[in-house]
């Protein structure tokens, strides 16, 4: 949708930015202990992230591993925001809550997503409403955008309605963490 923004409006809208510091992981649990690995097959933190897992390319959510899950833990959430959205907030691309307590992983396409059926979890809204993995489409000419995979391991199941949002996710989580880790995959056009 966003590649239709011709190059130069997405140029001019290179200096407005969410930020890294209004992400979750930096924000809402900042003083967690950032203990948990999280990592990808197909990209390194900081590094790009291929087209196929973009709204470029097949549209599936990417590969996800994390390890370092503490003891006590009941539940794992995952959320995945991008930092470099024209939006004064992050955009919301992935909601994942109540996976098992454990080191674990999620295959590539594993989440249900415009690009294939993947599992539909407990999967909340992201910031286009829909129950789903919402692929990267950064404006063209805005620059590498970072989306930032989050992995937080919760010292109980969060009873959450159905289709959570970033907002009552964020809620339900508080004073729950145990650990959290990130991996961040950037992605720009043009």
């Amino acid at each position: 949708m966003l590649e239709k923004i011709p190059h130069a409006v997405g140029e001019a809208l290179s200096g407005l930015k969410a930020g890294l510091e209004k992400t979750a992981y930096h924000a809402t649990f900042a003083g967690v202990p950032a203990s948990i690995t999280v990592t990808s097959r197909d990209f390194s933190d900081g590094a790009p992230m291929p087209a196929r897992f973009t709204e470029d390319g097949a549209k599936v959510s990417p590969p996800l591993a994390w390890t370092g899950v503490p003891q006590g833990a009941h539940s794992v959430a995952i959320l995945a925001e991008d930092a470099d959205s024209p939006t004064p907030n992050p955009l919301v691309h992935l909601i994942v809550w109540n996976l098992a307590g454990t080191n674990d992983a999620l295959p590539e396409g594993g989440i249900a997503g415009p690009g294939g059926p993947g599992a539909h979890l407990n999967l909340g809204r992201n910031s286009f409403l829909k129950d789903r993995y919402l692929p990267p489409d950064p404006p063209n000419g805005h620059g590498p955008h970072r989306y930032v995979f989050q992995v937080y391991a919760l010292d109980r199941t969060l009873d959450l309605a159905a289709s959570p949002g970033r907002t009552a996710l964020l809620d339900a989580m508080q004073g729950h963490v145990l650990a959290k880790g990130q991996l961040t995959g950037t992605y720009a056009r043009g």
